[in-house]
This record gives structure tokens, C-alpha cells and sequence, in this order.
């Protein structure tokens, strides 16, 4: 092995362990491919050439923190990402629930800088238009506190707010003199953002009856995997929803948790404890 290699053996634990007491980040949750492609982009990006030349640079220089924490808890998200996803919880699933009682509680796990509980905001405040005594409350969580702070400022560049319809746009959003769109205040109340470790094992709120968490276990280890899918069970309220990314999967340890309820789009219910 050349010294100096990204893959010195030594320097990258050491790397892993910096993050982890820094950022307080867990990468052993993470598949250590994805860690060591983060890294990578990162060392690309401060021309450095090895773990412990990257790592030394960081010590050196503070300021890399923020865009290493970016790297690591991937910020991909848009407005109805999967429209048949968002199709089927406005036109099936929130109305599910609606029938069982007038009030219901999401968590939108991995929300990023808010579009996808924006987008959960939106179909909300278009039922509870039609029908008063609706009302609703999703709890948006991420580990990054930076993406949350913008999510919870609800602006938005041109470019991604233009991917919604007209009408979306002229009821839920409001064009400012910068050129950017806010969105307005009656879809902001219905949102609480605050961070959270989907590592910590703990939900941030029970008796939940939807959870979204998308696109997000797709970079963790299959046991992180199967701990996250049993929180999730727990925090949910009796045949509670869970939807994933298209691309996600349950494990054969924890799949009896959970009944299918449209393949697909990888849209499940909460199953009895067994």
C-alpha cells in the first residue's frame, strides 16, 4: 500500500473518530463505502490526498466542519419528490385517516431544508380548507441543524418553487421583493422542525399516525436499518402508516412489523407487536 493512500488503514478510523466526537455523527451506522465517499469529496475539494492529511486539515481549519457535516447527512429533497408517492397519501392515505378521527400527527423523518413536510403542509391546509374541523400537526426533524434553520425560514429559490403548479403556488406561497418565494404562515404553523438523531434509538413524538422517511436508510448499515424500522413501529399509533423511499427496503429481521399496503411506493402499515 502507498503511503499517503486515501486508504491507509490507521488514518481512517482516526477520521471516524474525530467526526464522531465533533459533529457527534455515528459513522459505524453508516455503510463504510458511502463514509469513505464522503470523505473523498471533501478531500477532493481541500486538495488533499489521504485520510490523515484530511484530517489534519480539518483540526487546522474550523470552517470545514459545516461543509463535511453537509457531505455526511445527504441534503437531497424537492417539492412532491415522487409525485405517485404524494398522490397516494392526498388521495388514500390522509383521507384513511381523517375517518378515524379529525386530528392527525406525521413525523417527516430526514426533512432536509423542508420540502417534503412542506409538501405534506400543503396537502393538509387544502383538506382543512374544505372541511374546518380538520386540523393536523407534523413534527420535521433532521440532524443537521443548518438545513433546519433554513427549512424553517420556508423560502425558497425561483427555480425550485416553479417545479409546483400555478395554483400550488399562488395559494401556498408568497412571491418577495428578492424574487424568492416564502411560504405563508397558515402552512408554516402547521410544521414544528426541530433536530434529531435517527441514531439516538428514541422518537421525537409517539402516537404518530403517518411517518415518512425517505430516501434517507439507504446509506445506513442493514442493522441501523432494522433498529430504525422498530422505533419507527413503536412511535406509531395502531395501524399507523410508514412510507419509504422507492429504492428502501424492510429487513427479513423486522418486515412482520409492518403489512404492505402499497408495494410500489413502499407505503406500509403497522402491524400488532408480535
Amino acid at each position: 500500500m502507498i503511503k499517503g493512500s486515501p486508504e491507509m488503514p490507521d488514518d481512517f478510523p482516526l477520521l471516524k473518530r474525530y467526526v464522531e466526537q465533533t459533529l457527534k455523527i455515528q459513522c459505524s451506522s453508516y455503510k463504510e463505502d458511502y463514509i469513505k465517499r464522503r470523505f473523498l469529496s471533501r478531500m477532493r475539494s481541500t486538495n488533499t490526498t489521504s485520510y490523515g492529511e484530511y484530517l489534519r486539515y480539518v483540526r487546522a481549519h474550523p470552517a470545514e466542519l459545516e461543509p463535511l457535516r453537509n457531505a455526511l447527512t445527504i441534503n437531497v429533497t424537492e417539492f412532491f419528490r415522487d409525485k405517485e408517492v404524494f398522490d397516494c397519501i392526498r388521495t388514500t392515505i390522509i383521507p384513511t385517516i381523517f375517518a378515524r378521527r379529525k386530528r392527525i400527527w406525521i413525523w417527516c423523518a430526514g426533512c432536509s431544508t423542508g420540502e417534503e413536510p412542506y409538501s405534506l403542509a400543503m396537502i393538509l391546509a387544502d383538506m382543512m380548507a374544505q372541511n374546518k374541523e380538520l386540523s393536523g400537526q407534523i413534527t420535521a426533524t433532521d440532524i443537521d441543524e443548518v438545513v433546519l434553520a433554513k427549512a424553517k425560514t420556508g423560502i425558497f429559490a425561483e427555480n425550485i418553487v416553479k417545479k409546483l403548479r400555478n395554483t400550488q403556488i399562488q395559494r401556498h406561497f408568497t412571491l418577495l421583493p428578492s424574487g424568492d418565494y416564502e411560504v405563508k404562515q397558515q402552512v408554516k404553523d402547521l410544521i414544528r422542525f426541530r433536530p434529531h438523531d435517527l441514531m439516538s434509538g428514541v422518537p421525537p413524538v409517539r402516537f404518530l399516525d403517518l411517518i415518512t422517511c425517505r430516501n434517507v436508510t439507504i446509506y445506513f448499515t442493514e442493522n441501523q436499518k432494522d433498529l430504525l424500522a422498530r422505533m419507527f413501529h413503536s412511535a406509531l399509533s395502531h395501524e399507523g402508516f410508514y412510507v419509504m423511499g422507492k429504492t428502501e427496503y424492510l429487513g427479513k429481521q423486522v418486515d412482520g412489523l409492518f403489512t404492505p399496503f402499497d408495494t410500489a411506493h413502499k407505503i406500509f402499515i403497522k402491524s400488532p407487536q408480535p
